[in-house]
């Protein structure tokens, strides 16, 4: 396989590579409430990205293309119940666009930080489309409850098919 850029060429074909996030990085938050992103992942958030309020207490980062997939999906919600528009506007109003900076780093807003209470120490959590921003003390007693509970949730999921 010959590297072309962001593609592979395979027997004449284009392939897309497929870049997503996964893993799990610990690191501090630093003053002024920025957090390096690994950089291995920067090249998915080079165009930039929108952080925004996530779900069991965490923060999420998308990348510009992934975000405007999700608001679009959020977008078609029925605006006569109440569950989609409270859930629009978690999501949606809580949302900031962000930039890496030179060193790699992105600015957290104040009021997500008090959202999810982050303190110094913190975890990114790559989740395929996403990333998750904990605060470490969170994402470990998360951890320990779903790693406890993961031959149940795998049975229940299994009629998904996964």
């Amino acid at each position: 396989m010959d590297k072309c850029g962001d593609k592979y060429v395979f027997c004449g074909k284009l392939l897309n590579l497929l870049i997503m996030f996964i893993g799990e990085y610990y690191y501090t938050i630093d003053p002024k409430g920025r957090i390096a992103i690994p950089s291995k992942l920067r090249k998915v958030l080079s165009k930039g990205g929108v952080i925004t309020k996530g779900l069991d207490n965490c923060l999420f980062i998308f990348s510009l293309k992934d975000w405007q997939q999700m608001a679009e999906k959020i977008k078609g919600l029925p605006l006569s119940q109440s569950n989609s528009r409270a859930f629009s506007r978690l999501m949606l109003a809580g949302a900031m666009n962000v930039k890496l900076d030179s060193q790699g780093r992105i600015l957290v807003p104040d009021y997500l930080r008090r959202y999810v209470g982050l303190k110094k120490k913190i975890v990114l959590a790559g989740v395929y489309n996403r990333l998750e921003v904990w605060d470490q003390k969170e994402w470990e007693k998360y951890k320990k409850r779903t790693e406890k509970e993961s031959g149940d949730i795998a049975e229940k999921l299994g009629d998904l098919g996964i």
